[in-house]
C-alpha cells in the first residue's frame, strides 16, 4: 500500500505535476485544495484522513501556516509537509506543527523520502511470496 496524499496549493500546475509524480510512484492523491480555507474544510471530509498533506504557504483566503494550525487542531496526528518557495516561513511552519519544510522546486526523490519518513505505515514494501 502506498500513501494517500492531499495537495494544498493555489497553483493548478503544481497540482498536476505533483499528482503525476505521486501517481507514477504508486501513491494516491485523495484531494486537492487551492487555498487554506478550502484545505481545512476538505480535510474533515477525506475519509480515512490522508497520510500526508502537502501544504503551500502563500495562498488566498488563508495561508498555509494558519491552515496547518487549524488542521492540527482537528487532527493532531496529521502529517503536514510544507512545500513552499518562501523559505522565510520555514521555522514558523515547523513551530506550527509541520513535520518538515521542503523548498520549491522539490526533487521527486526528496518528496518520496519524506513520504516514507512521515507515513511509514502507509508505505510498505510488498511482502515476498
Amino acid at each position: 500500500m502506498m500513501a494517500r496524499v492531499f495537495i494544498v496549493d493555489d497553483d493548478r500546475f503544481i497540482h498536476k505535476v505533483l499528482e503525476r509524480i505521486l501517481s507514477f510512484a504508486g501513491h494516491t492523491v485523495v484531494g486537492h485544495a487551492y487555498n487554506g480555507k478550502e484545505a481545512v474544510e476538505q480535510f474533515l471530509q477525506i475519509r480515512p484522513p490522508p497520510d500526508i498533506v502537502l501544504m503551500d504557504h502563500r495562498m488566498p483566503l488563508m495561508n498555509g501556516l494558519d491552515a496547518t494550525r487549524e488542521i492540527l487542531q482537528m487532527n493532531p496526528s496529521a502529517a503536514i509537509i510544507f512545500v513552499s518557495a518562501d523559505e522565510t516561513v520555514s521555522e514558523e511552519a515547523t513551530e506550527a506543527g509541520a513535520k518538515c519544510f521542503l523548498t520549491k522546486p522539490i526533487r521527486s526523490n526528496t518528496l518520496f523520502d519524506v513520504i516514507r519518513k512521515y507515513a511509514p505505515e502507509a508505505v510498505t514494501e510488498a511482502a515476498p511470496g
